[in-house]
């Protein structure tokens, strides 16, 4: 059990995704996606919440001790999040102009889902679960449940 620090998201693993404008990015992540704003470390870092998860929006090489990852292309990573809702969702993400890569699907592994670019060349990809599915079922092998 993780102890309980305000100051940090009461989750086990924290992506840092790096922005140009972290107050411009938190304000689309939080109109175009589920995210809502937790804490605010300063202009240049944030952390945002979605369910039981956490993500951080940072500036690159806010700090002297910035890791080299900071970098690295936005396409170098990709953030799925499991939602409800998915084709509202979807909507909202192409208002707020994301450049969609793969429209909302039916998929045999029983999620509904679609990903886009936010406008800063983030992938995403929105998961909704339709039904329960037995990895067996399409090739997979569940390892521990």
């Amino acid at each position: 059990m993780l102890k309980k620090n305000r100051s940090a998201p009461n989750s086990a693993v924290i992506p840092v995704l790096y922005y140009p404008d972290v107050p411009e990015a938190v304000a689309w992540l939080t109109t175009a996606l589920p995210f809502t704003e937790r804490l605010r470390n300063s202009q240049d870092r944030r952390q945002l919440l979605h369910g039981n998860g956490a993500i951080i929006v940072a500036k690159p090489g806010a700090h002297a001790n910035a890791a080299p990852s900071t970098l690295q292309s936005p396409a170098a990573h990709s953030v799925t999040l499991r939602v409800t809702g998915i084709d509202e969702l979807f909507g909202r993400a192409k208002a707020a102009g994301a450049r969609v890569l793969a429209e909302p699907a039916d998929h045999m592994y029983g999620e509904r889902q679609c990903s886009f670019l936010d406008p800063w060349g983030h992938p995403w990809t929105l998961s909704e679960t339709i039904f329960d599915s037995d990895p067996a079922d399409w090739g997979g092998e569940l390892l521990i449940e």
